[in-house]
């Protein structure tokens, strides 16, 4: 039993979400979300709450504990990009491109 679950137009770039997700693939649910709760980063917050997710999606769907999940795949995607400008000198303008992500996580039976 594989699940999938998907949070979309996360409002931070996958730059900075990847860094998070990179640390908690492979590992046990309770293990990442201990990771995540001390880490500084707002990103952290988010992949916490997908994975959270997850894992009740996971207990709910197939009858299976929390304390046996463990995510198999983890990845951030680049989501749709806002374009904003910002007024510069001698009426020239500058771009601002403001980008968000997609947090896919796969939890798996270990």
């Amino acid at each position: 039993m594989n699940v999938k679950v998907v949070a979309k137009d996360i409002g931070m770039p996958p730059r900075k979400v990847r860094r998070i997700v990179d640390m908690v693939r492979g590992m046990k649910v309770e293990e990442a979300l201990a990771v995540l709760r001390f880490m500084p980063s707002p990103a952290a917050g988010v992949v916490a709450k997908v994975i959270k997710s997850a894992a009740a999606t996971a207990e709910n769907t197939y009858q299976t504990p929390a304390t046996v999940l463990r995510i198999v795949a983890i990845y951030a995607d680049e989501g749709r990009t806002l374009k904003r400008f910002r007024p510069q000198s001698r009426g020239r303008i500058s771009p601002i491109l403001k980008r968000s992500s997609h947090v896919t996580v796969h939890v798996e039976e270990a």
